[in-house]
């Protein structure tokens, strides 16, 4: 993909993409997904989710979140696992504290807070063939970013032609509210992690190698990453 600065970024779209139209226009998840996966909604079993933390604790973590510009929706947590959810947990690392850690493996985004400390959030990772490990450092952060898709998707879905200027941020946007874009040595990696409006595809293998977490979660995450933080990125 193309972003707002003419950076390309590819790495949030998944190759496979099939786009539909929605209402006349093209649909946010079809970017991000097409026909790759089909996941089953996950029920919260009675009142207190497994991890002990109360379907009404839960339901507050993820409400309507505050923003300037779009406003944000409560996420469906019906549709995700309870032990995705935000919580501080034991996470031994020498990392040195506001370091993110991604875990493709168990489908968690570690921020490391010290003394043995992480607040993990559950996530989405690349498929098969699309997965990478190693060091990186959050090169730059957006809000709302605009989307741009590449010219080998335009040509494979002549329906993405429409943004071929790019996309404008906003609820549609595949890349959502919140952005961090992963560099190495001063150059783009074509590598985000990106605010999902998609609870269900949370622990899921989709995307070509880019990390989502839930709306709610990814602007805790972003609100508290600041520019040059490194990023640790586990193999699969």
């Amino acid at each position: 993909m193309m972003t707002d600065d003419g950076i390309a970024n590819t790495g949030a779209m998944n190759a496979g993409s099939s786009l539909r139209l929605a209402s006349g226009g093209l649909n946010r998840r079809s970017f991000l997904f097409g026909s790759a996966v089909s996941v089953g909604a996950l029920g919260l079993a009675g009142c207190v989710a497994t991890d002990g933390m109360s379907s009404m604790e839960a339901a507050a973590l993820y409400g309507p979140a505050p923003d300037k510009k779009f406003p944000i929706p409560a996420a469906d947590i019906s549709k995700v696992d309870p032990k995705y959810y935000r919580r501080t947990v034991r996470y031994e690392s020498k990392e040195a504290p506001g370091t993110i850690v991604v875990d493709p493996s168990n489908y968690y985004v570690y921020r490391i807070e010290g003394d043995g400390n992480a607040t993990r959030y559950g996530a989405n990772v690349g498929r098969q063939g699309f997965l990478w490990s190693g060091d990186a450092y959050v090169g730059r952060k957006a809000e709302w970013p605009t989307w741009t898709p590449p010219r080998e998707m335009i040509k494979r879905q002549p329906e993405a032609a429409k943004w071929a200027s790019g996309m404008p941020g906003g609820p549609e946007n595949p890349l959502g509210a919140r952005t961090l874009y992963l560099y190495q040595n001063g150059r783009y990696t074509l590598y985000t992690i990106y605010a999902s409006n998609d609870p269900e595809t949370i622990g899921t293998n989709l995307t070509s190698g880019c990390t989502g977490l839930i709306t709610q979660d990814m602007m805790d995450l972003y609100d508290r990453t600041a520019v040059k933080t490194k990023v640790v990125v586990l193999p699969a």
